[in-house]
């Protein structure tokens, strides 16, 4: 069993070490500073179909649309940031992996934040409640009441 762990656990380890790219050599464009370009550009690119994958390492058949895409721009002579304004000008600030701070982004940004605050607010309530409902510890009887309680326990209660 314990190797059965070992082994899982290293090919977790060694999962983020190997690239899952999903370009195909015939997207590949024949100049490498251009394509070296295309895949940073593609890195930073959400796949609209599979959410939290670029569209680098996506299988999709949108994210190989975009893939195009993104290389037919570079081939007119667009510069990255042209690039990336076209595709954000198409699809949105959602298509981008970091999108920018602004007003129409601040739900991302400080939605995780307010999310983790409520949290930890419903948890001390919890707690509190909790400590609230709890029985109080028992005083110790006095002497007095000690000796009461035998008699009652033994029927001699008066």
């Amino acid at each position: 069993m314990i190797r059965v762990m070992a082994f899982a656990a290293l090919l977790l380890a060694a999962l983020p070490l190997s690239p899952a790219h999903a370009v195909n050599p015939d997207e590949m464009l024949a100049d490498p500073a251009l394509e070296h370009r295309a895949r940073v550009i593609s890195r930073d690119l959400r796949c609209l179909v599979c959410q939290n994958q670029s569209i680098d390492d996506s299988d999709a058949g949108l994210a190989k649309d975009l893939r195009v895409l993104v290389r037919e721009r570079l081939k007119v002579g667009d510069s990255n940031e042209q690039v990336i304004d076209y595709v954000v000008a198409r699809y949105g600030d959602f298509v981008l992996l970091k999108p920018p701070v602004k007003g129409s982004t601040i739900v991302l940004w400080a939605g995780p934040a307010v999310v983790a605050l409520f949290g930890i607010l419903a948890l001390i309530l919890f707690y509190r409640r909790r400590r609230a409902a709890s029985p109080v510890a028992a005083k110790p009887l006095s002497p007095e009441e000690r000796a009461r309680l035998n008699k009652l326990l033994e029927g001699d209660a008066p």
